[in-house]
């Protein structure tokens, strides 16, 4: 058992700064309020924390998108209101990403930027959700972002869950197929790479969910914030197979949600894009009648939703956006070259605590074992998920409860290593070893 005196940090000192928490639950708290404990005790202790808790970049945004933002400002575009359907060079750069890199052709006018795909998912909500009113209901297929299903409670939509631990591979279509079969969802969506399991769905999988869409009719929303990210294949070559598995291959209506924040790590700038099958785009709702000035799909996200929301994304942004979605289309930049590092240190974080007592909860897509890349998720013998996260806090270690996920392995936690420099991969060893000794049975 833990003693008083053999952890990283003081005992007594963390105890007293999760009771001043207010928190009386620390593994169901929001990453923020983790975040705000953590330097609370760095701050009384002068002992830094290994941060596992937060799911942004560690490495320096892309040079391509500062340059062409700063040039954008000096030619005076942040006296003038961006059109809200974005501007013309991110349109076109858009399109052609989408058909270099996963082989799908999509028009300028269905590509939007967003202010980041949170931004991109909040708007297709409000506009998905009110194309059919026997349609009442989203569907996440977990474990998934937290902040997807805040929104839905912010705008009052119904939402329903299917965790895919069980259901991988051919299992997916039935249990799929209960809940699209009864007609009240509107649409679904999911991450993938995931968000924060690092499963990636395979194309016989994605297959599987776009011919029940379009059997029931239900859009699917990708969300593709880790775009590419799949280390196991190199998809970084424009235009040239293999290409990102996608619904988009298997379905004519469609969102897929593109950010900047982590292939390019963009993450200040909040930019992101929107992506519309012209399918869809160009579909007629009479239901949108009751919100929204069109029965247009795509004018009432636009028109609608978007300028609702935010009468437009950053005029600067739009442009370094464009700038980096062109080096890469035109071959000029590889940005794996750059975040691959984070499958690199995943790969020896892995081993630490798998070796120091731990298991990963989601390791298989299908059988083969899950990439390296930004996140993965492990548990420890006895312990809930919500109970590991306060006991890592002795240690010095912070993460996130799988329960805020929407999983149902009440066991894990998420681990994300972008913040975990290679300098404090030696301390974390000796945190979670010395974790092991005093909890091993």
């Amino acid at each position: 058992m833990e003693t008083l005196v053999n952890t990283p940090i003081d005992y007594n000192l963390v105890k007293q700064k999760i009771k001043e928490s207010k928190l009386t639950n620390i593994g169901k708290a929001s990453i923020r309020e983790i975040l705000s404990l953590i330097n609370s005790i760095e701050n009384e202790s002068g002992i830094k924390f290994i941060r596992m808790e937060m799911g942004v970049p560690g490495l320096p945004a892309c040079d391509i998108g500062i340059n062409a933002e700063a040039n954008a400002l000096k030619m005076g575009i942040a006296s003038k209101y961006p059109n809200i359907e974005g501007v013309p060079e991110l349109k076109r750069e858009i399109s052609r990403f989408v058909n270099l890199f996963l082989d799908i052709e999509v028009p300028q006018k269905c590509c939007f930027p967003c202010t980041g795909s949170t931004n991109g998912s909040f708007i297709s909500f409000l506009t998905l959700g009110r194309i059919d009113k026997r349609k009442d209901t989203v569907l996440f297929l977990d474990p998934g972002f937290p902040v997807h299903k805040q929104q839905l409670s912010v705008i009052g939509i119904n939402q329903t869950n299917l965790d895919v631990y069980k259901y991988r591979g051919e299992k997916l279509r039935d249990k799929l197929e209960s809940i699209l079969s009864k007609g009240n969802v509107s649409c679904l969506l999911y991450s993938n790479p995931n968000n924060p399991s690092w499963i990636c769905f395979t194309e016989k999988e994605l297959k599987i969910i776009g011919e029940l869409c379009s059997k029931y009719d239900v859009i699917p929303i990708e969300d593709l914030a880790y775009f590419n990210m799949d280390f196991r294949k190199d998809y970084s070559k424009p235009g040239l197979p293999p290409h990102q598995p996608t619904v988009a291959r298997h379905n004519e209506n469609y969102i897929i949600l593109i950010s900047s924040s982590k292939i390019f790590s963009y993450a200040g700038q909040r930019i992101g894009c929107i992506v519309v099958s012209e399918n869809l785009y160009d579909r007629d709702y009479p239901d949108l009648l009751r919100n929204y000035s069109s029965p247009n799909f795509g004018h009432s996200l636009v028109y609608g939703a978007a300028y609702a929301v935010s009468a437009g994304v950053t005029h600067s942004t739009q442009f370094a956006f464009a700038a980096m979605l062109k080096a890469v289309n035109d071959g000029d930049y590889n940005f794996i070259d750059e975040v691959k590092v984070y499958g690199q240190r995943a790969k020896i974080m892995k081993k630490m605590f798998t070796e120091n007592g731990f298991k990963i909860v989601y390791e298989h897509d299908e059988g083969d074992p899950i990439a390296d890349g930004f996140y993965f998720t492990v548990s420890y013998p006895s312990f809930t998920g919500e109970e590991l996260i306060e006991k890592l806090l002795y240690y010095g270690i912070s993460a996130i409860s799988l329960s805020n996920t929407g999983s149902l392995r009440k066991e894990g936690i998420r681990v994300c290593v972008s913040l975990v420099s290679d300098e404090q991969l030696p301390e974390l060893e000796t945190r979670l070893r010395l974790f092991n000794e005093n909890h091993k049975n």
